[in-house]
């Protein structure tokens, strides 16, 4: 299976039936734009994101991201790649220092948002790809050079670093990994398989 269809099968089965317009809307652009991973995709990209969490799940990682100026989870661009875990994976490690394993293969949220243009870039899409994961928050994180700060930030504590909808709405989903298990019949992407 490649890397674009375990990720149809993966929105395919996307638990939070109420954001269904969402998720058609990023399975539409991984289904119908061949070049939905490259970066200079201007109808939009897939990128991929990492809620890090501590093992406790009262704690989630921010950085306070540099051409934004807003606390948001790590995450990326895939660069090419197909590979939505990996590159959600490798953004988090690049980005804070740490090494978050995987909390399960399913998605944890998705977000559809508008990049302003930049430079040569014109305005675009970021069609997020985001996966809970779980890292030690006894062990300071590092900012890379694409952030300003970065912080462990208890759940309760998040609406004071942000107002952003997507991320509120991360926290609010927390609660439901208290007991998260690899969901059945989901296939489950080869690189996790060897790393897991």
């Amino acid at each position: 299976m490649s890397g674009r269809q375990a990720l149809i099968a993966a929105l395919d089965a996307y638990p939070y039936g109420q954001e269904c317009a969402v998720r058609d809307r990023v399975r539409s652009l991984v289904a119908d734009e061949p070049r939905c991973f490259e970066n200079d995709c201007w109808r939009g990209h897939v990128t991929g994101s990492a809620w890090v969490l501590s093992p406790d799940k009262r704690q989630c990682l921010l950085i306070l991201h540099r051409k934004l100026g807003k606390w948001l989870q790590p995450g990326g661009h895939s660069d090419g790649s197909q590979d939505t875990w990996g590159v959600a994976l490798r953004e988090a490690e690049e980005e804070t220092g740490l090494h978050p394993t995987l909390v399960s293969n399913e998605i944890f949220d998705l977000d559809v948002h508008e990049i302003p243009a930049r430079g040569d870039d014109p305005a675009h899409l970021h069609f997020d790809v985001r996966f809970a994961m779980s890292a030690d928050a006894s062990r300071a994180p590092s900012a890379s050079s694409e952030s300003n700060a970065i912080a462990w930030v208890p759940l309760a504590a998040v609406s004071s670093y942000t107002r952003e909808e997507s991320v509120l709405r991360m926290v609010r989903k927390t609660a439901s990994l208290a007991s998260a298990i690899l969901p059945q019949g989901l296939p489950m992407p080869d690189h996790i398989k060897r790393n897991g």
